[in-house]
């Protein structure tokens, strides 16, 4: 069974930072373009970053600046670094493989609230 195991989350007050990771043993990350994706409360689930298997990065424009994903490849883990956090960054966090159409994992929570 395909599973992907995001952790990391957390309450964080504004400005703050989370590192998450998504660890598996079932595919191998580095073959693979990996995204970080979230879902806040009433929209739409949307791509925040991801790393191609050649290790070239894309953000989205509400994080660029702030938020680096990145690669252990020793580990089989991609991390999202998550730097001045804002009360909109508040959503459920899940990585995948962006060709992936129907799998989604339990994601990580992260609230970002005074």
């Amino acid at each position: 069974q395909v599973q992907l195991v995001e952790s990391g989350g957390g309450l964080v007050q504004p400005g703050g930072s989370l590192k998450l990771s998504c660890v598996t043993r079932t595919i191998v990350v580095s073959a693979n373009t990996m995204g970080w994706y979230r879902q806040a409360p009433g929209k739409q689930r949307e791509l925040v970053a991801r790393i191609t298997a050649g290790g070239s990065t894309y953000y989205a424009d509400f994080v660029k600046g702030r938020f680096t994903i990145s690669r252990d490849n020793a580990r089989n883990t991609v991390y999202l670094q998550m730097n001045n956090l804002k009360p909109d960054d508040t959503a459920v966090y899940y990585c995948k493989p962006t060709l992936w159409t129907d799998y989604w994992g339990q994601g990580t929570q992260v609230t970002v609230s005074s």
